[in-house]
């Protein structure tokens, strides 16, 4: 981001995470996600509870969002690369303009939640309003992280995407049911809240608890698979796992940092969420493990093929096959011509097709007549080469010559 444009990129960083900011409250009021009863009964501190976490999450993933979307708008050119210190300060600047237009969260949460009734303060909207606050100092230091790392930045976005799908889907199914359904729990779906099979031990409802765990482990490894195959990024994409769900943990130690005195479908949804945390850390580190494995077995072809023998790397051909070049093993060469001296060439076949050591000798007498004499064959009469059986040694040969009287 160069200076010039850091103007354009703040406001971009504003506009977007306040926009996120807007919608996403819209979206949770409307659905009647996030409610603030006017009651302080057991109805309404499930409701009251879920409200809170529901008001964290949003204001942390709106300052991501702004910070994101900025960023990706402001991103330069090919040939316009940015020194380490500017591009670290304008992250920075990013990531605070957008936790400022985060803020218009504050006052959307804080005017709705003036209609809650609490036993234990007067003024429940500032309570509600401070929730807010901190989700966006949360999403300020996820922003961050966003920024320097893709696959973290990725994995926040997918999670925040299921989440609202997991939300509509389970308005859209306790509509249908009918009857009295409790508040949509950050990212659980309880199906059938009146069927006992479901639960384990009154607190755990495992239908949610296995569509959540497997949610963030598929989110983790579809998102690191991308950045896992460069090695320059595969640290950044094992780890990546953990950003979304590490956000919707956050929420829920936030709004009810002890169990005692909530729902059981929100004491589920609390235990569920480092586990979940787990979960995608799972998926990302499988990805990139693999990714890596995957790279070794690439560099251990080359060096198999480094080690190969001659006749591994060039097979040979029977003698007598004239069809070229191809099938030459590395001694099958002319050695000589026949012209004086013990010198030796192929028998009668050509340079192409013979084996080292079937050949003939020339020699030469006083005379000048030229003798031959034959080497015993390298394998034994009525075997092939391709046969199993050991070869005999050649016989020595005999030169002939005139002999000394």
């Amino acid at each position: 981001m160069a200076v010039r444009g850091w103007g354009g990129s703040v406001a971009a960083a504003i506009g977007v995470a306040a926009c996120a900011g807007a919608a996403q409250l819209g979206l949770g009021y409307g659905l009647g996600i996030i409610t603030w009863l006017p009651a302080s009964d057991r109805a309404g501190e499930a409701a009251w509870a879920a409200s809170l976490a529901w008001a964290a999450w949003i204001a942390a993933t709106s300052t991501v969002a702004g910070a994101i979307g900025a960023q990706r708008l402001a991103e330069p050119a090919e040939g316009d690369r940015e020194s380490s210190g500017a591009a670290l300060l304008g992250r920075l600047s990013l990531v605070v303009a957008a936790a400022v237009g985060a803020l218009v969260t504050v006052a959307l949460v804080a005017v709705p939640a003036r209609a809650a009734v609490r036993a234990d303060t007067f003024s429940p909207q500032t309570i509600a309003a401070g929730y807010a606050v901190i989700g966006v100092l949360v999403g300020l230091v996820f922003a961050i992280w966003a920024l320097s790392s893709r696959s973290a930045a990725g994995n926040i976005i997918a999670t925040i995407g299921w989440l609202w799908l997991l939300a509509v889907v389970s308005v859209i199914e306790g509509v249908v049911s009918g009857g009295d359904q409790p508040p949509a729990q950050l990212g659980v779906w309880q199906i059938s809240s009146g069927s006992e099979a479901f639960w384990f031990r009154d607190y755990l409802y495992w239908p949610g608890a296995a569509l959540a765990l497997g949610a963030a482990f598929v989110i983790g490894a579809l998102v690191a698979r991308g950045p896992a195959a460069d090695p320059f990024h595969r640290v950044g994409a094992a780890v990546s796992g953990i950003a979304g769900p590490l956000v919707v943990a956050a929420a829920y130690f936030l709004a009810a940092p002890r169990l005692s005195g909530i729902r059981p479908e929100q004491v589920s949804a609390h235990l569920l969420a480092p586990y979940a945390v787990l979960a995608g850390l799972a998926g990302s580190v499988l990805v990139t493990a693999l990714a890596q494995r995957a790279d070794r077995a690439r560099l251990d072809v080359p060096a198999q093929r480094t080690h190969a023998t001659d006749d591994d790397a060039a097979p040979w051909t029977p003698a007598g096959d004239r069809s070229g070049a191809s099938g030459i093993r590395p001694d099958d060469r002319d050695l000589s011509t026949p012209s004086g001296g013990a010198d030796t060439e192929p028998r009668g076949r050509g340079a192409h097709g013979s084996r080292p050591d079937d050949r003939e000798t020339y020699d030469t007498d006083a005379t000048g007549t030229t003798r031959t004499s034959v080497a015993t064959p390298l394998w034994p009469e009525g075997t092939a080469p391709g046969d199993d059986v050991a070869p005999p040694k050649p016989e020595r040969k005999r030169r002939l010559g005139r002999r000394n009287s």
